[in-house]
């Protein structure tokens, strides 16, 4: 607040003052009160009389208007919670303690097309980077327990529900909320945009509101000065309404503790999270993010549920689906510099952690683009990806390389014409095995430069810690078959095998023909430099070869014979391949990827190789 205003404060609270008071409330020299005062009378704000020897101030009409514009300007400036730039989102909190009496189930688990809203909330949470999602259940909690064992789901009961609002439960998280966290109601159908654009702003404190639903049960908001005024069910209390909560906020946790601090005085068990949010608003700046035609809806009764599965749920649909196809539209016109009307068409082309779109230009050309999965950033150097891949590119191995994000793991390539991926099935015949083994042996043999090791060891220890990050679940036995494998390494490593250039993710699907006669090798998100007969294991391992189907491949590539050192080669680095891959796996489905029983069936083929080698007479 500013000297003048400072004055005039207190002329205002204290009747007929005089300068040497007014000197000792806002603890002013005798000089300067008198200059501001002086000045406060030649504006007219400030009328003076003369009392006894001295004289008394006090505020003119225009000096209470001036006081009371300047108190509501200094209303309207907030406080910076944060000093820092904003942060990677990787905590939930969603509140489904609540009953609605319309339904004899939670509202989250009513079917949704295949699924139930819960479970489309969770994977799409998932999808975004979520991590750890905290569920405070309460009414028939029961009910949610099949979550528990989904990697990443912790639930937490208000056991107050029946008598509490949404305040309590939230306060129920707090032992489990460690950083800034994405806060969304459990009976909140909304289109996936809006959780992108909320996850990626760049205000740490964040409510989302729309326009007007009609839905009859609205928390309406009242913006002023760019900031949340006023939230209220009651529409009746409003002076304008610009737009409606949706039930979706981004919180800091300094924010949360603010609230929390606030709701240890509560004496209202019915309180609600939001106006908590807006108490601490009055001082504090939190943002807010409106989206005009913003696809959602909750479910409060029958007719809400109806609503959306006839209407609602269709709509999204087609909106989502279009919000992908020209976000990658976007993302190729930016790459290629071309404008977006010449994107033909964007297709789903496959990928099992990534994904793959094939992309037709208006002039037939066509190209693949890759979109990295979640968390691979973890797994994979990008750098060296980039570099092999246009290694291999450049000697006719894979196909035309034309862009590579090195930071986002985002690719461009030239589609393989008339492409075929081959599968395990078509992998056993002998026409693609010689096609298969003749590429191997030509990158191989290739002496192209590349510049990292494959270190199995490495991969080891670093997929081990990843797991440990994410409190991932090893499979059984598996403490002894980590030793078996350290002292199978120790003495593979005494072997001292020359290492040359290697694909070392030899799956069948990584193998495209073009034609009869023409194969090359994708994806080189693995490759460096590495014991050439890993790609042949891998090969022989992910294509599912029989003992015989085994023996030609091998003869095919190996013209002059297969050893027994190749063939005790082949057997370690199966064993190095399960294990490792495993672990892979465990990582993958602790960060919300289900893989079936692929991973459980690798670890166990390990421990049955190991006895495979022990049989032919190493001992380890």
């Amino acid at each position: 607040m500013d000297d003048q205003l400072k004055v005039i404060e207190v002329i205002n609270k204290h009747s007929r003052i005089s300068q040497r008071l007014i000197g000792e409330l806002c603890d002013f020299s005798t000089g300067k009160v008198n200059y501001i005062v002086n000045d406060l009378i030649e504006q007219g704000l400030v009328s003076s009389q003369k009392k006894g020897r001295s004289l008394e101030y006090f505020l003119t009409e225009k000096g209470i208007t001036y006081y009371k514009n300047g108190i509501t300007a200094y209303q309207h400036k907030k406080i910076n919670i944060h000093t820092n730039a904003k942060k990677e989102i990787t905590e939930a909190v969603i509140l489904a303690a609540g009953e609605t009496i319309s339904f004899e189930r939670p509202v989250s688990l009513l079917p949704l097309e295949d699924n139930t809203l819960i479970q489309r909330n969770i994977e799409l949470l998932k999808r975004l980077g979520i991590e750890k999602i905290i569920l405070v259940v309460g009414y028939k909690k029961e009910a949610f327990q099949f979550l528990k064992a989904t990697e990443g789901i912790i639930l937490v009961e208000n056991p107050k529900y029946r008598w509490t609002g949404s305040m309590a439960s939230l306060a129920c998280a707090k032992d489990f909320i460690t950083d800034d966290f994405i806060l969304l109601e459990h009976d909140i159908l909304m289109e996936e945009a809006a959780f992108v654009h909320l996850i990626d702003s760049d205000q740490r404190d964040c409510m989302l509101i729309s326009n007007e639903t009609g839905s009859g049960d609205e928390a309406f908001v009242e913006i002023r000065n760019n900031y949340i005024y006023k939230i209220s069910k009651d529409i009746h209390q409003m002076n304008r309404i610009d737009g409606e909560m949706v039930g979706i906020s981004k919180i800091s946790f300094e924010l949360y503790s603010m609230i929390l601090e606030e709701y240890k005085n509560n004496r209202n068990p019915l309180l609600n999270y939001e106006y908590l949010l807006l108490d601490v608003s009055r001082q504090y700046n939190i943002g807010f993010m409106k989206i005009n035609d913003l696809v959602w809806s909750e479910i409060d009764t029958q007719l809400h549920y109806q609503h959306i599965l006839h209407n609602v749920l269709p709509r999204l649909n087609r909106k989502e689906q279009d919000y992908k196809e020209l976000h990658l539209k976007e993302i190729v016109s930016d790459i290629l510099q071309v404008n977006l009307e010449r994107i033909f068409s964007v297709e789903p082309f496959g990928g099992m952690t990534n994904k793959n779109y094939k992309i037709t230009l208006d002039d037939k050309k066509q190209l693949v683009l890759r979109m990295p999965g979640k968390g691979t950033d973890q797994l994979i150097n990008r750098k060296s990806e980039k570099e092999n891949s246009s290694l291999a590119s450049k000697i006719g191995i894979d196909s035309k390389l034309i862009y590579f994000n090195e930071f986002t793991g985002i690719k461009v390539s030239e589609l393989i014409p008339n492409a075929e991926t081959l599968n395990p099935q078509t992998a056993k015949w002998e026409v693609n095995m010689r096609l298969t083994t003749s590429i191997l042996r030509k990158l191989h043999t290739s002496n192209i430069n590349m510049n990292n090791t494959f270190d199995i060891g490495k991969m080891m220890l670093n997929y081990e810690s990843l797991i440990e990050k994410v409190n991932g679940t090893m499979y059984p036995n598996f403490n002894q078959l980590k030793k078996d494998v350290t002292e199978i390494k120790n003495l593979y490593d005494t072997m001292n095998i020359p290492l040359t250039p290697c694909h070392n993710d030899t799956v069948p699907e990584n193998f495209v023909k073009s034609g009869d006669n023409q194969i090359y090798l994708i994806d080189w998100e693995y490759a460096g430099l590495n014991d050439p007969i890993w790609d042949l294991a891998a090969h022989s391992i992910e294509s599912g070869f029989s003992e015989k189907e085994e023996e030609l491949f091998l003869n095919l590539y190996f013209t002059d014979g297969v050893t027994e050192n190749i063939r005790i080669r082949m057997l370690i680095h199966k064993i190095f391949q399960d294990f490792i891959w495993s672990l892979w796996t465990v990582f993958k489905e602790a960060k919300g990827d289900d893989f079936g029983d692929y991973g459980i069936n690798r670890h166990n083929r390990a421990i049955e190789n190991i006895k495979k080698l022990l049989s032919k007479g190493i001992f380890i």
